[in-house]
């Protein structure tokens, strides 16, 4: 067992797990291979239609099938072997790659085989999701599991950071997108190997009978557990609100006034602070005052992105940007730990489907709404009238959900 007055030991706990270790590098593997796929997509796509609405296309392609499956793959999750369905999922990506890769020759005529791939990642994604989220509680002590989370987000972080760029280099050397997809595919055959090797620490369940009732389970669990449902929804709406990041590409252009590489610093600046503090919370976990601290950083990212849509000094954008992804993780590994401990084992998968189409709601439409009221009001006020507006969610909820607010501890047992 852990000593939680030791966080550096607690710390070097979590990766003391040999599955632990092995999730964590499928994780890596596939977050890398789906990150370099999408550069490489999204320029081959542009390449060949000259227009920007497919690339909005692109992203809806792999966000409808969550919206559409994602009661069956919270459900498959919670019936099926999570780590075999995980590493199914992961040779689902390899497969989806090698079709990108044998599309090439084709893709100069048209993009809409390209979008049938895309639709099919979005199903493979739908359940890698749920059956991922649900794994990892099966892998490591409840007294380890927010070091483990915190961890995991730093995996996710570099896979993010890094991903693009490498993805861009290969593109460039290679002068097309076939070596980008072959690399994925290698990298999610990588992954589903490293998923094969991992043992679950918990007993088979008994598998539940396929009716419309269980199928909805997850909702009816989520509305009855005021914690979950505060928690995830709180996500949602504050996120759906501060997407300033939609509206960089103007930010960098029209009011920082600088060129490209502007706005690439600009855009990986809250993936840094989010890494940088997923790593300092894997080293020192937070040991109480849980709810109140989410709530607090979540009111941080409003304040960052305020912060960030009145600046026009470039540096001072830079840091608000940082200082929003490092807010944002902080909430994002307290909400993690919370709703997978609070919630039963046999009912991780689906309410973790759920939680997948909040996320996915929260970024896609976010950025539809900043779009939006930058259109209606102007870039500054969009981005200060998200702040704005996640400070009043902040406030809302902590007003709302008294159980957040009063949430202490982060490691414990599910109920």
């Amino acid at each position: 067992m852990s000593d939680s007055r030791n966080p550096q030991r607690s710390w070097r706990l979590a990766l003391a797990y040999t599955d632990f270790r092995n999730y964590q590098l499928a994780r890596l593997l596939t977050g890398f291979s789906q990150a370099m796929q999408s550069v490489a997509v999204g320029w081959q796509v542009y390449e060949i239609t000259k227009r920007p609405m497919d690339l909005g296309l692109v992203g809806l392609a792999q966000f409808l099938p969550g919206v559409a499956l994602f009661l069956i793959s919270g459900h498959v999750a919670d019936r099926f072997d999570r780590r075999r369905l995980y590493g199914v999922c992961c040779g689902g990506f390899a497969v989806c790659s090698g079709l990108l890769v044998m599309l090439i020759p084709r893709a100069n005529h048209s993009v809409y085989p390209i979008y049938v791939v895309l639709v099919l990642v979005g199903v493979v994604r739908s359940f890698s999701w749920p059956a991922g989220q649900a794994l990892l509680p099966q892998l490591i002590p409840a007294e380890d599991f927010p070091s483990g989370v915190a961890l995991g987000a730093t995996v996710t972080q570099t896979a993010m950071i890094l991903g693009p760029a490498l993805g861009g280099v290969v593109y460039a050397l290679s002068r097309g997108p076939g070596a980008v997809y072959g690399t994925a595919a290698v990298a999610s055959l990588g992954a589903m190997i490293a998923t094969m090797r991992i043992r679950t620490r918990v007993k088979p369940r008994a598998p539940e009978q396929v009716s419309l009732g269980t199928v909805l389970a997850g909702l009816r669990y989520i509305w009855k557990q005021r914690l979950i449902l505060g928690t995830i929804s709180l996500d949602l709406f504050a996120v759906l609100l501060g997407g300033a990041v939609a509206l960089l590409p103007v930010y960098a252009r029209e009011i920082l006034s600088t060129g490209p590489w502007g706005l690439g610093l600009l855009r990986s600046a809250p993936g840094v602070g989010a890494a940088a503090m997923a790593f300092l919370m894997a080293h020192r976990p937070l040991r109480g005052r849980a709810g109140a601290t989410m709530l607090w950083c979540v009111a941080g990212f409003g304040f960052f992105t305020i912060l960030f849509g009145i600046s026009r000094n470039f540096v001072l954008s830079l840091v608000a940007l940082l200082l929003v992804g490092a807010t944002d993780m902080v909430s994002l590994i307290i909400r993690s730990t919370m709703v997978q401990l609070a919630t039963r084992d046999e009912m991780r998968g689906r309410v973790g489907a759920v939680n997948m189409l909040f996320i996915g709601a929260s970024n896609e439409l976010g950025e539809f709404e900043s779009g939006v009221t930058a259109a209606w009001f102007g870039t500054v006020p969009a981005v200060v009238l998200g702040g704005v507006g996640t400070l009043v969610v902040a406030a809302v909820w902590a007003w709302k959900f008294p159980e957040i607010r009063q949430s202490d501890r982060l490691s414990g047992p599910a109920d």
